[in-house]
């Protein structure tokens, strides 16, 4: 009996207590305090949802107080939604704060732009989170800038099924399938009047060019991208800008989040595909960044099957450039941060890089391939004929060895590559290449005029910058006058110097970071 009493007397202790602390919460009087006075959730597109926002209100006082109200100034009709300490809703009555204590508030929200007007194709929406009222009445701003757009996606076909591409046949003969669409006749000028969203592949059907005028914005979902039929093209030739931070008449594409923390993130969407038999592919004054491959090439039309000038590619999770036999000429190329290579050119081809900066600084995991690998192989025993020349390029990275090259063993397959007044970091400490000839950096068919594990100085690579110092960086005066083609400016719009720098930019005198 003693024991039943006793364990009578603290189940009503327990429940005598955490009555109790309801019971001497004290109503708000309008002194919490908060992590910031706005919440701005950054820019948007129509319809699609932001990320998650986090407001945390402090209770500074000595007693457990009782907000009545927290409340979306619009009410139910917000387009806001809130989570106040685990509870979804926009309407929230007797919250609780703890002596000298704090609770979450997270917001996030997804706006119909057509609702709203907007003259410039965006709209900035704005609500607020009011909490108590009358004259305890405290409030939190929130502010979203929400931009229109062009939207691009695959029919829905219902039951969760959509529009698909096939992209060819398995081992077994089973056609492979991919979420996308064929883009329509007026579809294929994407203009710099809104930006554009796209869900899926959008193809590019044979005969047919896409066009991307300078100034363009093309944004992707993820496991989204541009595929190019055989006979079809893409000319996305921008114009040089003349403010560097807008880049008004660049050409960008990348994925649709638009929140800062997004803004250098690889893996967000998937490539630009050039599939066999793609022809006459043109990028000039392009970034592409954030993808997982940046452009994919299969096979080449016997021709120049793509032209790359004053390009970057950034932040791509897999490869920045990938071509399987591709033919390609590139100037002013620019490509970094991959977690493979920044440009793998397999299986034989034609390639000529001119004045192209070729880095990878990946430090998002293990890196095991180098920046740049060459191969002709075809499977194990066949190989298929290579030809690549590169004059004036920096080829670094943050790894020893920054040059892979893989030669076939088929002996009637050309393996044929130069390198002539190029900056390449491939140290060998162990002497494991020593015997292997075509890592014989002095022989001058195949190196001329190379340096090698010079520093570059580059102003900096987290931020995908590779401007060379003037007077230190060991590319500077590298370059031999003129390329075939000439470039005669750099990156920058810069007039190359005689004799000019290796890499996509003349070199330049670093800002003084104190100043």
């Amino acid at each position: 009996m003693k024991y039943l009493y006793g364990l009578a007397l603290a189940a009503c202790l327990v429940l005598w207590s955490s009555c109790r602390n309801d019971f001497e919460s004290v109503p708000s009087t309008g002194n919490l305090e908060f992590s910031r006075d706005t919440v701005y959730l950054d820019t948007i597109f129509s319809n699609i949802g932001s990320s998650t926002y986090n407001l945390k209100v402090y209770n500074r006082s000595d007693e457990d107080i009782n907000i009545p109200t927290v409340r979306l100034g619009d009410g139910e009709d917000s387009n806001y939604r809130l989570n106040v300490d685990g509870i979804p809703g926009k309407t929230f009555e007797n919250i609780q704060v703890l002596a000298k204590d704090s609770i979450f508030i997270f917001v996030e929200t997804t706006i119909d732009i057509t609702n709203y007007p907007n003259p410039d194709n965006a709209f900035l929406y704005t609500d607020q989170i009011l909490f108590d009222s009358g004259g305890n009445e405290q409030k939190v701003e929130l502010v979203t800038l929400v931009q229109d757009a062009v939207f691009l996606f695959p029919e829905d076909l219902g039951n969760g099924i959509f529009e698909t591409l096939s992209i060819g046949t398995d081992e077994n003969g089973d056609e492979i399938l991919i979420e996308g669409f064929i883009l329509d006749d007026p579809e294929l000028t994407f203009t710099n009047e809104k930006p554009y969203v796209i869900y899926g592949y959008a193809a590019v059907d044979a005969g047919k060019t896409l066009t991307v005028e300078p100034g363009a914005r093309i944004h992707f979902h993820a496991n989204s991208g541009i595929l190019v039929r055989d006979t079809g093209s893409i000319k996305a030739n921008g114009l040089p800008s003349t403010d560097p931070d807008l880049m008004e008449n660049e050409i960008i594409f990348e994925g649709d989040r638009l929140e800062p923390s997004f803004s250098e993130v690889p893996g967000q969407w998937g490539t630009i595909w050039l599939r066999a038999g793609s022809t006459n592919n043109e990028f000039r004054y392009t970034t592409i960044k954030n993808n997982v491959v940046g452009i994919l090439m299969d096979s080449n039309d016997g021709d120049r099957t793509l032209t790359l000038e004053n390009v970057q590619i950034y932040n791509s999770s897999n490869v920045g450039l990938l071509a399987r036999n591709g033919n390609i000429y590139g100037e002013n190329v620019v490509i970094n941060n991959a977690g493979q290579s920044a440009i793998a050119c397999s299986i034989g081809g034609t390639y000529t890089f001119n004045h192209c900066t070729f880095a990878n600084y990946w430090t998002n995991s293990f890196r095991t391939f180098s920046t740049v690998q060459l191969d002709n192989l075809l499977s194990e025993t066949e190989g298929v004929d290579l030809n690549a020349s590169f004059n004036n390029c920096i080829i670094y990275g943050n790894e020893q060895r920054e040059l892979g090259l893989f030669e076939s063993p088929d002996s009637s397959a050309q393996f044929n590559f130069n390198f002539t007044n190029c900056l390449i970091r491939f140290e060998d400490p162990n002497g494991d290449f020593v015997d292997d000839p075509n890592y014989d950096f002095s022989n001058m068919s195949l190196y001329t005029n190379v340096s090698l594990n010079m520093d570059p100085v580059f102003q900096d690579t987290a931020l995908n910058n590779f401007n060379i110092e003037s007077g230190s960086s060991a590319a500077e005066n590298l370059g031999i006058t003129p390329t075939t083609p000439p470039v005669p400016v750099d990156l920058n719009g810069t007039n190359r110097g005689n004799p000019s720098d290796a890499g996509a930019y003349e070199s330049t005198v670093f800002p003084d970071d104190e100043g």
